[in-house]
């Protein structure tokens, strides 16, 4: 059908209409973005150090953004997203400097004195336990640009097995666990075994916390540990019984951005699979008011990520090694 030429002119007009009208959306659109940047850098004391490096950072900015809007968006989740401090980093560079359980890569010779005897009979389990509650875990850490996730989560579990509330020196186990890489990653039986057949392990006030593997600086440690003792694995029946009477190290699948950005409600076992490199502590389980199973974990990532630096993962969840692969490698040390 031919068209009159007042008409070809009418749908041009409209044409140069609606692209102006997008244009301007698109500019208003971006101009927001950028503005949520700079609030988001102001927020995190982030500085850039030159505009190219700026410009970088907010290309990848703007895309997390943009998955996070889409994810909070959708119905039928259980948990939420967030644009934390992590939200200028691509996913490689994330895990590259904030994990950092490496147990393919360290020795894994272990020295049977450390080791407890298994006959554990563990009775009367209670249905819920948060040992926040007991007054036995510390505050929220921060490990920041440095893979040593496996020492803070050793760490945690003794000062858990303390329970005075004091924090212990997560430096010493970076500088003197030789079996383990510090920054480059370790795991938590390198700790333990460490602090059991060394000195022990300090005060984070005598020791503090570098951010980089530095020179050992041997000390009289005032915590020695006995040594430690493996749950047996992938069997989170036996694991809710040893949580229930302490804390315990285990090392998850971080690997994914919905792990990363993860804000709050309880995290499922199908957005995150079980190849192991973070670790992190159970610090308790429960269920929530829809009737989820869920593990309480403690992070490493400071308190401006998750539930206040923690996280509930779905518990019971049929799969192999557990949500996130938390039931394949757990340990925790004794007196």
């Amino acid at each position: 059908m031919a068209f009159s030429n007042q008409t070809k002119f009418i749908y041009l007009i409209l044409a140069i209409f609606v692209f102006q009208v997008r244009s301007r959306t698109l500019i208003i659109e971006d101009a927001a973005i950028v503005e949520k940047h700079e609030e988001w850098m102001i927020h995190h004391g982030r500085i850039y150090h030159n505009s190219e490096t700026k410009e970088k950072r907010f290309q990848i900015f703007q895309i997390n953004r943009r998955n996070i809007h889409n994810f909070n968006k959708a119905s039928n989740k259980t948990y939420e997203l967030d644009l934390n401090h992590f939200a200028d980093l691509t996913n490689k560079e994330f895990l590259t400097t904030y994990t950092g359980y490496r147990a393919q890569e360290v020795a894994q010779t272990i020295n049977k004195s450390t080791k407890a005897p298994t006959d554990y009979h563990i009775t009367d389990v209670p249905e819920s336990i948060d040992w926040r509650q007991r007054g036995v875990v510390t505050g929220v850490k921060f490990q920041g640009e440095c893979g040593s996730c496996w020492a803070f989560s050793a760490v945690a579990a003794v000062e858990a097995l303390i329970g005075n509330g004091v924090s212990l020196s997560i430096q010493q186990l970076l500088d003197c666990t030789y079996e383990s890489n510090g920054c480059r990653g370790g795991t938590m039986n390198s700790a333990f075994r460490y602090m059991a057949q060394n000195q022990g392990i300090t005060l984070e006030s005598f020791y503090p916390y570098q951010l980089m593997q530095t020179t050992c600086m041997i000390s009289n440690g005032v915590i020695k540990i006995g040594g430690y003792e493996d749950v047996p694995p992938n069997d989170e029946e036996k694991l809710k019984g040893f949580v229930s009477m302490r804390p315990v190290s285990v090392a998850v699948d971080a690997s994914s951005d919905y792990f990363r950005f993860y804000s709050n409600g309880i995290f499922p076992a199908q957005d995150c699979g079980n190849s192991l490199n973070h670790g992190v502590l159970l610090v308790g389980y429960g269920t929530s008011v829809d009737g989820i199973k869920y593990w309480l974990i403690k992070n490493s990532w400071g308190t401006q990520w998750g539930e206040d630096g923690y996280m509930r993962l779905e518990r019971d969840a049929s799969v192999y090694g557990g949500a996130c692969g938390v039931a394949m490698d757990p340990s925790f040390p004794f007196l």
